[in-house]
């Protein structure tokens, strides 16, 4: 079961948003979720319920800038997607994305969009399974000014 998150569900969202971006504390994670789900239309955080207890969540958002490959805005994009190990490979995170999708068509979009790491084999499985298409490969630099 697929449920559209509240502030009440923040420690759950943020703790597995810790295990999806290991660089940030649950508790810095806690604060800019609070901040989104206080009324940030343009956020939306859904939790997957797997016999009662919550299994994984999704973050998706409008972006109004640009998005590699697309052509409209906003686009829908999804920010980050999590499924405890267990529970993988069972259709929980699809569930999910077609919440995304359907959350995005309601805002007005007609597109959809995500990123993941090339080293992220199974995310570049799921998102080509959905029926993504890839439209770019970057590599990122960063210098320091002195």
């Amino acid at each position: 079961m697929i449920c559209k998150a509240t502030t009440d569900d923040v420690r759950v969202l943020a703790e597995f948003a810790s295990a999806l971006w290991p660089e940030r504390s649950a508790d810095e994670i806690e604060s800019i979720f609070e901040r989104q789900l206080g009324g940030d239309s343009d956020s939306a955080f859904f939790i997957c319920y797997h016999e009662g207890g919550p299994v994984g969540f999704a973050l998706c958002q409008l972006r109004h800038d640009y998005v590699e490959g697309t052509l409209t805005s906003p686009v829908g994009y999804l920010e980050g997607i999590y499924i405890r190990k267990e529970y993988r490979r069972s259709g929980h995170a699809r569930e999910l994305l077609d919440e995304c999708e359907k959350w995005a068509r309601l805002m007005g979009c007609k597109e959809f969009a995500s990123d993941c790491r090339l080293s992220n084999e199974g995310s570049l499985r799921f998102h080509r399974d959905c029926g993504f298409d890839e439209v770019n490969t970057i590599v990122c630099f960063v210098k320091k000014l002195l």
